[in-house]
């Protein structure tokens, strides 16, 4: 009785292996993407498409309660350059950024090096200093708003108290008076969150640079500009990259103490775009094309941030 042996299973070719491998992704590959699809969803419902509609709305005749009629490119673009409060907006958000970006840098620098140490009256400066951070930017411009107001500032009142003659003060009066005020409420607001940037940035300086420094002679001064500085030097580029851009994008604290006034001296970019959308023009269109000539601007100016930061690293 002759007795049948099965066959071996038949080898699967190399390439049909291959090809099956790429039909069937990985179990990692698959959870991968399971983990970056709810941000990526997030990029592209918050940022991707409203960009989009905003590039559509720029090349369109766009109206506010009319809707689209229409393409109008460049019709928009050169409109929203030839509007009157354009170039002033322009150099008045220029000036409000670079005022604001000496001043609240220095100071957070100056807190930071000041609460270095780690003690007990340090810790209650430190929470003292972050406190107003906890405060919304819009509550923040209304509390100042009540401070700088005519008939309700507590400021005049205490400084006669104390012996002063201070007549009749204008907080908001006039075009310098008002960027000075918006300058002291955002140096108050966001003073702390920098100084605690560069307070991380202070703890990671290894203490033996400092005490060679000290047995090599050198003065507080000179450890200061010659070993703190350079090794903080990424910490400052992150607090200046944040305030130059928040800056150019400043809106809530002159539409709630200003709105743009006295005579538009202090209006911004982003105020002149909410102006051309919302404030009496209604349109759409040209609003849109201004806020892609500031993203240009933005992307440009973080553009060139970058690169001297990398440059100096190199």
């Amino acid at each position: 009785m002759a007795v049948s042996t099965p066959a071996p299973p038949e080898a699967t070719p190399p390439a049909a292996a291959r090809r099956l491998r790429r039909r069937r992704p990985a179990r990692g590959q698959l959870l991968g993407w399971a983990y970056a699809a709810p941000t990526a969803l997030f990029v592209l419902v918050l940022f991707v498409l409203p960009t989009l509609l905003v590039l559509r709305m720029s090349v369109s005749d766009w109206s506010l309660f009319a809707g689209d009629r229409g393409v109008n490119f460049p019709g928009n673009f050169t409109d929203a350059v030839g509007d009157r409060l354009f170039w002033p907006a322009v150099r008045f958000t220029l000036t409000y950024t670079a005022v604001t970006t000496v001043i609240l840098i220095a100071l957070a620098l100056g807190l930071a090096v000041l609460v270095q140490e780690s003690s007990r009256w340090t810790s209650v400066l430190r929470t003292s200093f972050l406190l107003p951070s906890a405060l919304g930017l819009a509550s923040a411009s209304l509390l100042f708003y009540a401070l700088y107001s005519p008939q309700a500032s507590p400021v005049p009142g205490l400084l006669r108290l104390l012996g002063f003659d201070v007549g009749t003060i204008s907080f908001l009066g006039t075009p310098t008076s008002a960027l000075v005020s918006t300058v002291v409420l955002i140096v108050w607001r966001f003073a702390g969150f920098y100084m605690l940037l560069l307070l991380v940035g202070l703890q990671g300086i290894p203490n033996e640079v400092y005490e060679a420094a000290r047995m090599d002679g050198a003065r507080r001064w000179q450890i200061f500009w010659q070993i703190t500085v350079p090794l903080l030097r990424s910490s400052l580029a992150l607090c200046t990259i944040l305030c130059v851009t928040g800056s150019l994008l400043a809106f809530d604290q002159f539409y709630i103490l200003t709105k743009g006034g006295p005579d538009n001296s202090t209006i911004t970019l982003v105020q002149l775009v909410y102006n051309t959308a919302f404030g009496g023009k209604n349109d759409l269109g040209r609003a849109a094309a201004l806020s892609i000539i500031v993203l240009a601007a933005l992307l440009v100016i973080n553009v060139v941030q970058f690169r001297g930061l990398r440059g100096k690293e190199d």
